[in-house]
């Protein structure tokens, strides 16, 4: 098993950090664990004085250097940016791989990716990380012999070939992923065609949406202890208490400090998000760090594009109360009673879900207007629809017409319109009776 050690640097320019350095340790550590790696050492070391080309101080480095070869260690983890000069000097030194905090979610997006899309996408932000990276030492930077004979002159450099290669591969994997955005397109517009709203489940990364995605819809979705246990979003259709059916959609979870190429790169699948009826904001309460990652969460919605009406519909689920004390899950439950805008459950146990589904049912129906329609015996096909999206409250049958009292928002009556053309004129409630 590779074995590995964590550093987690305290930097001058940490002071704008919200999390302290042992809660980032501490996330740090988890994340060489999803790919079980064997973590024989972790430490905290402040830098006052970072240097630009090992970022620690010599004594610093030799002291470090002592620590890994003393417990035989593989790979240096570095819970911080580690630039290419400095990564390049320190592997001399120490004689172990360094990884710096982008590298290993990297390395974790591209162990869990399972679509063509995802491992498209975990491909093309290591490409781009890589190119930030063809500054390190090469032993053939010699210019290669360009032309034929002698006459030719000096060709590029082995550094500027390579680039130049992965420019190629970054331009051919776009080309791909341009076509799957595509196909996401199409699905994501057949799916608003359908009469069914969607309801995405958004949230750090563990704090429980998988777990809460199987529970809703008894579904066998990879749901670990574990950072990053779901990379693919996963969509499935359940029904709320009235039974009216919603399309669930679990995505991928964020993280403090989510590299920019991943966020680039994942954008059309987190853009999911941006299209859903309702989003539910999954956190786990029971992390001392919940408010730093409810935080990190919205500030990735808004690098999405989440407008701030949405932001202020997010309906929390205030998960993982099962590991709460008695007294603090009493609270959160009290809390959750009277604050409609967090709903305190355990999708371990299932306490508080029951409440969700109604939550959720609720401010879908928010949007919508109670109303009576008319129909005639032949109509068939729009009772269907109207009894499958769980819009219809009443039914009163006369011998030529069926009235019903039903609740459709401004979406539904839409894609009733588009499918079955215009709704016939309300009735009133008195001339439904």
């Amino acid at each position: 098993m590779t074995r590995a050690y964590v550093l987690q640097p305290v930097l001058p320019s940490d002071e704008k950090q919200t999390r302290d350095p042992e809660a980032r340790l501490e996330e740090a550590v988890g994340l060489p664990q999803a790919l079980g790696v064997d973590i024989v050492g972790q430490a905290i070391i402040p830098v006052h004085s970072p240097r630009p080309s090992t970022l620690y101080g010599s004594g610093r480095v030799s002291e470090i250097g002592r620590t890994l070869h003393d417990n035989s260690v593989d790979i240096l983890i570095v819970n911080s940016p580690v630039s290419p000069v400095q990564q390049r000097n320190l592997e001399r030194e120490w004689k172990v791989k360094v990884l710096d905090r982008t590298a290993l979610i990297l390395e974790i997006f591209g162990d869990r990716a399972q679509t063509r899309e995802g491992v498209l996408q975990v491909d093309l932000a290591h490409l781009e990380y890589q190119k930030s990276r063809l500054v390190r030492s090469w032993t053939h930077l010699e210019r290669q012999r360009g032309g034929v004979g002698f006459m030719g002159g000096p060709g590029e450099t082995q550094i500027e070939s390579d680039r130049r290669v992965l420019n190629e591969k970054i331009v051919r994997l776009k080309r791909q992923l341009e076509k799957v955005a595509r196909t996401r397109t199409l699905h994501r517009k057949s799916r608003q065609k359908a009469p069914f709203p969607v309801v995405a489940l958004v949230g750090y990364t563990n704090a429980g949406k998988s777990t809460l995605f199987n529970r809703l819809t008894v579904a066998d979705v990879l749901a670990e202890d574990m950072l990053f246990a779901t990379l693919d979003p996963t969509m499935r259709a359940i029904r709320l208490p009235s039974g009216r059916k919603v399309i669930l959609s679990d995505t991928v979870g964020f993280i403090s400090e989510l590299p920019t190429q991943l966020v680039a790169a994942f954008r059309a699948t987190l853009e999911e998000v941006l299209s859903a009826d309702l989003v539910v904001h999954v956190r786990d309460i029971a992390d001392l760090e919940t408010e730093a990652q409810k935080d990190d969460v919205l500030a990735v919605l808004e690098n999405l594009g989440v407008d701030d009406q949405t932001r202020d519909n997010l309906l929390e689920a205030r998960n993982k109360i099962d590991l709460l004390s008695a007294d603090d899950r009493r609270h959160a439950l009290n809390l959750s009673d009277r604050d409609t805008n967090a709903i305190a459950l355990s999708a371990v146990t299932g306490d508080g879900v029951k409440n969700l589904l109604r939550e959720i049912e609720d401010r879908l129906d928010d949007r919508a207007e109670v109303q009576w329609l008319e129909f005639g015996p032949s109509d068939g096909a729009e009772l269907a629809w109207l009894y499958g999206r769980g819009c219809v409250l009443q039914r009163i049958d006369t011998p030529d017409r069926i009235q019903l009292q039903v609740r459709m928002s401004a979406l539904d009556i839409g894609r009733f319109e588009k499918k079955f053309g215009a709704v016939c004129e309300p009735m009133s409630a008195r001339a439904a009776q």
